[in-house]
């Protein structure tokens, strides 16, 4: 049984990618949430994971850490599930885009951090933040176009990609990001994938919150 170390689901964006994976491929695994932002959250997490952060897989005597390298080993380790899209074209295309995520779009990152329990009024949207909204719409347009034909997710049916940016979903949903009518479509099946609406449910009915996690930001609506 494969044990996948998580963060607090209402904060931990990484943490809910390879959940998701797991999760929307049938892939059984246990579950280990460790709080963040406690004293004692990186002296547990290094049980797991060298790198002192979540998420991290354990297969057996294995640790996996790093939300893309859990993906990746999971589907090395499970090729009949299409974890990415069959098409050569469509997955490297897929990997390149979620291998994009995973290294960039600081700016809304450090702007707008996930809170799955919250909605708040639109930010002030600097330079930086416009050009990481702008390139993520575009990306996730083109994927939509050349290769989303069979299904409402980015490559059709859902896959490692839109895993990886479910998140951005969030966000963009929970800061009132305006985005295109393409790009809210999307959004929307992301947001009500039965997996994702899982994982929301499942953070709304946890006992920890960081109360100075989206400091300066302005609430206006309440999920919990």
């Amino acid at each position: 049984m494969l044990t996948l170390i998580i963060g607090n689901k209402l904060y931990s964006s990484w943490s809910m990618r390879p959940w998701l994976v797991l999760k929307a491929f049938g892939i059984p695994f246990e579950e280990v949430i460790i709080p963040l932002r406690q004293p004692d959250s990186r002296t547990r997490v290094l049980k797991y994971s060298p790198s002192g952060k979540v998420p991290a897989l354990v297969d057996g005597d294995l640790s996996v850490w790093e939300s893309m390298s859990i993906i990746e080993y999971v589907a090395d380790q499970h090729r009949e599930r299409a974890i990415w899209p069959a098409d050569r074209a469509a997955r490297a295309h897929a990997r390149s885009m979620s291998n994009e995520m995973h290294s960039g779009f600081q700016a809304l990152r450090q702007g707008c951090p996930m809170d799955a329990g919250t909605r708040y009024t639109t930010p002030a949207i600097d330079d930086a933040m416009k050009t990481n909204i702008d390139r993520i719409e575009a990306l996730w347009a083109e994927a939509r176009t050349k290769y989303g034909s069979g299904g409402p997710y980015l490559y059709g049916t859902f896959s490692a990609a839109d895993a990886m940016y479910a998140p951005i979903a969030f966000r963009f949903d929970g800061y009132s990001i305006p985005v295109s009518a393409q790009s809210r479509a999307y959004m929307d099946a992301i947001l009500t994938h039965p997996d994702v609406v899982a994982w929301r449910a499942a953070a709304l009915k946890e006992p920890w919150t960081i109360p100075d996690y989206a400091a300066g930001h302005t609430a206006i609506e309440t999920f919990r």
